[in-house]
């Protein structure tokens, strides 16, 4: 018994940390001005804790990491809107990034891009359905360089990490 409760210690501290981590991130984010005139270009920086956490504590652990996060972030530094956006983006992201890791086909810089692509269509579709408006399409070539070169980033720096930290989660 006392093996159980330790690993549900440890699991639960580290998911506060992956939790903490991408709220500090998201933070930084916020505080850093995008010289972009396009709604919803970020770096991502919160993406990191999804790519490490798909390759340490799983899809579920990561989902609900993520979960939290984006919960978290729009009662701090948004309204209900940026997290139905955060929320649609998120899962849509978090699926796909998940689908790739699992054909094998990609590194973390491949699912890291995919993911901030798909953040931002899922975005784009949930703005398409507040609004009542596809011409929020319109930003889509944006916000898929942005997503491709932030991604790619993020999945550099994630797959570092990873390797870093393997034995340890």
């Amino acid at each position: 018994m006392r093996g159980k409760r330790q690993n549900a210690a440890r699991r639960a501290a580290l998911y506060g940390m992956l939790i903490a981590l991408a709220f500090i991130f998201s933070y930084v984010e916020a505080m850093i001005p995008m010289p972009v005139p396009v709604p919803g270009v970020k770096l991502g920086l919160a993406n990191l804790v999804n790519v490490v956490g798909l390759y340490t504590v799983g899809l579920a652990g990561t989902a609900a990491v993520g979960l939290v996060r984006i919960v978290l972030v729009g009662f701090t530094f948004g309204n209900t809107f940026s997290m139905v956006y955060g929320l649609a983006g998120g899962i849509l992201s978090m699926a796909v990034m998940a689908g790739a890791k699992r054909c094998g086909w990609f590194g973390t810089a491949g699912i890291s891009i995919l993911g901030g692509v798909f953040h931002n269509v899922g975005q784009l579709l949930s703005a398409a359905l507040v609004t009542g408006t596809a011409g929020v399409f319109s930003y889509f070539p944006v916000l898929l360089a942005a997503g491709v070169v932030t991604g790619g980033v993020i999945g550099l720096l994630g797959g570092m990490v990873v390797e870093r930290i393997k034995g340890y989660c």
